[in-house]
């Protein structure tokens, strides 16, 4: 998430705006936003209709429900224009994903 942070204007300059989402509680997203200094939003999917609706829920030590690590590039209309997947222990590519934001540039 901090990668996010310190990159946070690129992804703007073409139009997107950055946001986080975890099956954490809002209270939790508070705390990590503080914690993190994070200067963009976090959702939270509390109850998984984002993890089932992008199909990227797993089961992952018993519980269910829990989504991959992914990343969504979305246009100004909520179409899906890219979506990636990661191991757990992976850190998404900023590079890639910028390049793909700005291919799709959305501020029209």
């Amino acid at each position: 998430m901090s990668l996010l942070r310190d990159r946070r204007a690129e992804f703007e300059e073409t139009g997107i705006e950055p946001l986080g989402i975890s099956r954490d509680s809002p209270w939790t997203h508070v705390a990590w936003a503080q914690v993190l200094d994070l200067n963009f939003g976090l959702l939270s999917d509390w109850n998984a209709d984002a993890v089932r609706g992008f199909d990227i829920a797993q089961e992952f030590r018993g519980m269910h429900d829990i989504a991959e690590r992914s990343a969504f590039l979305l246009d100004r209309d909520g179409v899906v224009r890219g979506a990636w997947r990661y191991e757990s222990s992976d850190v998404p590519d900023l590079d890639e994903l910028l390049a793909a934001a700005r291919a799709l540039d959305t501020r029209g």
